[in-house]
Formats: C-alpha cells, structure tokens, sequence
C-alpha cells in the first residue's frame, strides 16, 4: 500500500514523462508489481480497514460522554452499559477506558524556603552489598537542605531507629549546624500514626532526639510524597550518578567513597533548579542555621534479653559473649549502629564492636575467665584428694610445704604426676624418707625417687696398672701414744 502523494507522483512519471514501470520503481524505490498496480488506476483508493466490529461499539459514545463528565471506575462503566444492552466482558471495556480517559496532569505549588528553614530526609535501597561472608540489603540516608541544595549521604544495611537517628547525628555533624525544620515522610521511625483531620502521633524517641536538636518535626501528608520532592530527585540523582555501574566489593568502601563524592560532585556541582553550586549557597545559609548542642543525643536504643548457658546475646544473628558468671542472667543491651553496650544492674558489663555479618561470634578474652578459674579449683581439688592418697604422711607433708611458704599447689602437682611415673608406693617410702631428712619439695621426692631407681654395684678390689706405683706409696708413722693406758686405769 502506497500513500497519496506516492500515487501522485507515480502517475506524473507514467503519463507526463513517459517512463517505464522499472524506471518509475527505481525513482520512488518501490516494487514494479505495485508501479503496474496504480499506474492503470485513475483514481487513489486507500485500503479498508479490516477491523472487525466490536460489541462495544454502539456504547462507546455514550462512555466517553460519561467519562468527561465523572471519573468513573471501568467497573462502573460496565455496570452501566450492561443496563443498556452490552453482552460483551468486562475486559473489551477496561481496555477502552483506558484508551479514551482523558489525561490527568497533577499540578504542584513550587515551594520555597529561607535560608536554615528547612531540611529534608529520605530513605533510598539499591540491591545488596558484600558485608562480610554475607550480603545484606543495601540503604542510604539523604538529608538536603531545602534552599542551598546541599547534600548529605550516609550508607547503612538497617534503617532502624539507632540508624536513623545515628544518620541524623552524623548529618547536622557533617553541616557543622541544625535546620529549623525536618521534613519527613510518614515512617514509623519517625510517625507512628497518621490520620486525616487529625495531629500525628510522632514516635517519641524521635520527638524526644528533635526537642535535643531543636528542630521540629514537619512530616507529608498522606500520600502527598511530592511535598519532600527536594529529597526525593536528590535521592534519583545518588543512583543515577554516584551508584549507577558502582563496583561496589564490600560495603567498607562506600562511606570514604560517598564523601569523596559529596565534595568533588554532588555539592560543587550547578544546581538544575538554582543554577548555582550548593556548597557556594551554603556559605550564605550557614548562619541561619541553629548551632549544634554542646552534648549529642544518646542515640542507643534499648533491649531487655536474656543470656544464654553459653554467656551469649544474640543480636542480627551474631552472638557476643557477656561475664561467664552472667549466663542465664537478664541483661538491658543498648543498641548503637557501630557497638553494642550490655548492662547488669546499671553496670556495664560488656561492650562490643557491632558486626553486620551473619553466624558470627564475638568472645571476649575476659568473660570466660571466672568460669576457667572455676573448672581449675575443681581440677585442683582432684589433684590434692589424690595427694593425700598417696601416703599416711601426705597432710602432714602438705602442712610443711605451707609452713616453709612455698607453692604448695604446684608441689604437690608434681608429687602426683610422679606417683604416675614411678608407682603411688615408691612416693609413699620417699616422702617417709623425706621426714627423716626434712626435705619437704618436689624435687628433693624426685631426687630420692631417682636414687632409689638406680642399682647399687659392690665395691671391687683396687687394680694398679703398674707395680712400681706400689714404691710410690707413702705412710706416715702411726702414733701409738694414743693406745698407751694410764698407770691408775691400768692397775
């Protein structure tokens, strides 16, 4: 099928200038079978249309007429127009509401805000990311301020309370200052209810951080996410510019990474809607700001658990230890998005760094020291029963061990370990014969031990390997005075 003016201008080539269908097919690079077609034609018919009929077609004025007097459902259409005689389904007229509803454009006042009136927070999620052996969901935190467009951006895996307070923290932080107002959406971190005609019920730990930094809670109205559109294109523009074809290898990187972009992107940058770079309105907004409170808000959020038999709290999965002498023991444990406190009795008892890795198991190298001494004066205890087993004279040993101020306990450790090796009667005769020479130690039972084990050999005769080693010999005269009596003890 050829248009109109193609039809025109093959019927000038054929009767005007006399050419032939394969030079008129070249000219207008069609087929030469349709140059034969219309060239005999002498008047342009376009193809019919081949649609078939459809049920709905005697009610489609009557719809259209409907649909710009009310928005009504394609439901209530098709109620309507089966009161009218239509046999067909509902899908025929579903279908066709969807082709002839006249568009609706919402319309939105553009906001404007002073300098330090106003910031806005948002969540985004990008798929997941490497923590460890694991992965876990990937969130970010976005905090603009609504009039120099200047940015904030903080990474996380959770979007709990601690982390989104902790976002906050790090933002006003980050700006060196405090907005007036913060701008959220309804999330139950920050409104726990919402009803229409009514005021919100905010979620008190966020109230209670707000009261600290002296900004107040401006939260959207239900299913008004365009009044925070600040945030949310702020929000696009962190996907599409700084995430978008990210190598990300493991979540550590991200946090040097987002700061190196806040400050050699996304706030040096010519702002779309100011034409101007949001770090240069910033110097101008900074003092309206409200200064930062001389001490932060504790951020932690607080859980009551129980320690298991093996002195654990687990918490995401991860288990971390406590004081041995706490297993089985309600704790209070204070949640921070980088450690986490645990608490006896208003004590703190443990601390440890807080890991978003999975099955893990964080031990400190002092919790299980109460529990080893334990088992060691139990093994101690063995060792001394065993000692007095050994000998009738054992306790009385022992006494002289303590008396000379020594180390009893690894004595008689030793003592024990040798009535393994050389037979429980033969440590029993040494420490007897340890009495008579009053040798209290271990070594001086070792030593008898070993001289005990040795075979004594009977003394042989004097050999001299020469004869002339005889003349060498010299003996003193003996004086026999000695042996002379008394003339009295004589008689």
């Amino acid at each position: 099928m050829i248009d109109y003016e193609t039809y025109v201008r093959l019927r000038n080539y054929y009767e005007q200038d006399g050419l032939t269908a394969g030079q008129i097919a070249e000219a207008l690079s069609i087929d030469c079978r349709t140059v034969e077609k219309w060239a005999n034609t002498k008047r342009y018919q376009p193809r019919k249309s081949s649609r078939r009929k459809s049920k709905l077609d005697p009610f489609k004025e009557h719809i259209v007429r409907m649909l710009e007097k009310h928005p009504y459902s394609a439901a209530q259409i098709f109620q309507q127009v089966k009161e009218y005689g239509y046999e067909g389904g509902v899908t025929i007229v579903e279908d066709y509401v969807r082709k002839v509803r006249p568009p609706k454009t919402p319309a939105f006042l553009k906001l404007v805000f002073a300098p330090g009136e106003c910031a806005q927070v948002d969540w985004g999620s990008y798929g997941t990311v490497r923590v460890g052996s694991t992965t876990r969901r990937l969130s970010f935190f976005v905090m603009v301020l609504c009039h120099s467009k200047m940015m904030y951006v903080e990474f996380t895996v959770l979007q709990t309370m601690e982390h989104f307070l902790g976002c906050h923290q790090n933002a006003f932080r980050f700006f060196g200052a405090v907005p007036q107002k913060v701008m959220v959406d309804n999330l139950k971190t920050a409104v726990l209810k919402r009803i229409v005609g009514r005021a919100p019920v905010f979620n008190p730990r966020y109230l209670d951080f707000a009261e600290h930094y002296g900004f107040s809670i401006v939260p959207c109205n239900v299913g008004k996410g365009n009044e925070k559109g600040i945030v949310e294109n702020a929000v696009g523009y962190v996907k599409k510019n700084l995430l978008n074809g990210l190598d990300i290898s493991d979540f550590c990187i991200l946090e040097p990474y987002a700061r190196h972009w806040l400050a050699t992107v996304a706030n040096v940058r010519n702002h779309r809607e100011t034409g101007k770079r949001p770090e240069d309105l910033f110097c101008d907004e900074k003092s309206s700001l409200q200064p930062l409170p001389v001490e932060p808000y504790d951020i932690g959020v607080v859980k009551h658990m129980r320690a298991s038999r093996q002195f654990r709290v687990t918490l995401d999965s991860n288990r971390y230890s406590v004081p041995a002498q706490l297993a089985g023991v309600g704790l209070t444990v204070k949640m921070y998005p980088d450690r986490i406190c645990m608490y006896h009795e208003n004590s703190l008892v443990a601390r440890h760094v807080r890991s978003y890795d999975r099955l893990k198991d964080f031990e400190h190298p002092d919790h299980p020291k109460v529990l080893l001494e334990q088992r060691k004066k139990a093994r101690d205890q063995k060792i001394f029963m065993r000692f007095l087993s050994l000998s009738e004279k054992s306790e009385a040993y022992y006494r002289q061990l303590e008396q000379r101020r020594m180390n009893p306990a690894h004595h008689i450790r030793q003592i024990v370990a040798l009535s393994e090796i050389h037979g429980k009667e033969k440590v029993a005769r040494a420490m007897e014969d340890a009495f008579c020479f009053a040798a209290f130690s271990c070594e001086y039972i070792a030593n008898l031990l070993e001289q005990r084990s040795r075979p004594l050999h009977e003394p042989g005769v004097l050999h001299l390997t020469r004869a002339s080693d005889l003349l060498d010999l010299t003996l003193d005269q003996p004086n026999l005075s000695i042996y002379t009596l008394k003339g009295d003890d004589h008689e």
